[in-house]
């Protein structure tokens, strides 16, 4: 059984990375529906959180049914990242977790997320401090390294255990790799075989269905994985994952009537804790991946990308069910 600090997680859990406009309650509960182990936040800025930012302090909210949940928080400076860690823990979640990893230009520039990673110095510190300024446990995601020349993972996670954390999630690119360039998962199976370390390692980058799941599982030997961009439109795929890892069965793709089922709870939660107007606007980035390889599909996505009322959506899924039934 894996465990994050005293948490238990599973054998080997399936985490929801954090993600920008992406990972919000709505869609995590969705993705909990379907066996997600371990969720977290959208990100959240340091400074925002300690300024009582209203977008910011919105993110802390959660349900009690995405447990363990994890609060994840970034920021360039020290003092502000132990308060918004203490800030955080008030939201009471199970974890607390620090990017490390975020390629963002604006966030890099003030050497935040992955822009810390040219400052391991710092990097260390900063994790020191927030693990001893909170009693949760506290957590980090990161990548290989800022640059080619600078793929130091290895020897970070050593430094980095020491400081206290409870897990460690490495994506296998550096800051400057574009996403289209394949995730190298060999510095991550380096971490997780370093006798040295003794807390889990997840592995994150290029999980995108259950086949590749397995591969990265039984190749480099982490503790579990985190997937980003896989889920997107996609919930299903902690289901998938786990049943082809038990059974070597590749579960049949969802139909049109449970794409819309699912869909049609993420708009309902959406609607709920965004309001109706905000709701049904911020569902339009989530339908052409829910529908995604669905012939003739583009005069329902033009529609969906212009209505504004719940009413409105709920007559146009009817009518997509009709029309592919």
């Amino acid at each position: 059984m894996v465990k994050i600090g005293d948490i238990e997680v599973g054998e080997f859990p399936i985490l929801l990375a954090p993600m920008e406009d992406v990972t919000d309650p709505p869609f995590r509960y969705v993705c909990k529906m379907f066996g997600a182990d371990v969720m977290f936040t959208e990100f959240i800025s340091s400074e925002g959180l300690i300024r009582d930012a209203e977008k910011s302090v919105k993110k802390l909210d959660f349900d009690e049914f995405e447990r363990p949940i994890g609060i994840q928080i970034f920021g360039h400076d020290i003092d502000s990242m132990v308060k918004a860690a203490q800030y955080a823990e008030r939201a009471n979640p199970d974890i607390i977790d620090i990017n490390y990893g975020c390629p963002v230009k604006k966030v890099v520039a003030k050497g935040a997320g992955s822009g810390i990673l040219n400052d391991i110095p710092k990097m260390i510190k900063m994790t020191a401090a927030v693990v001893k300024s909170v009693n949760t446990p506290v957590t980090i995601k990161t990548r290989l390294g800022y640059d080619d020349e600078h793929k130091e993972i290895v020897d970070i996670a050593e430094r980095i255990q020491d400081t206290g954390i409870k897990a460690i999630t490495i994506h296998g690119r550096t800051r400057t790799q574009k996403p289209r360039i394949p995730a190298d998962w060999t510095l991550i199976g380096d971490v997780k075989n370093n006798p040295r370390m003794q807390i889990p390692v997840f592995g994150n980058g290029d999980v995108m269905d259950a086949k590749s799941a397995k591969y990265f599982k039984d190749n480099y030997g982490v503790d579990g994985l985190m997937i980003a961009r896989g889920v997107y439109g996609n919930p299903w795929i902690f289901k998938e994952i786990k049943t082809y890892l038990e059974t070597g069965e590749i579960a049949e793709l969802p139909n049109i009537d449970e794409r819309i089922r699912i869909s049609s709870i993420q708009l309902e939660k959406s609607v709920d804790w965004k309001g109706e107007r905000r709701g049904v606007l911020e569902m339009r980035k989530h339908w052409s991946q829910y529908f995604r390889g669905y012939p003739n599909f583009k005069p329902f996505r033009m529609k969906l990308m212009q209505i504004e009322t719940y009413a409105e959506v709920l007559e146009l899924l009817k009518e997509i069910r009709e029309f592919y039934h």
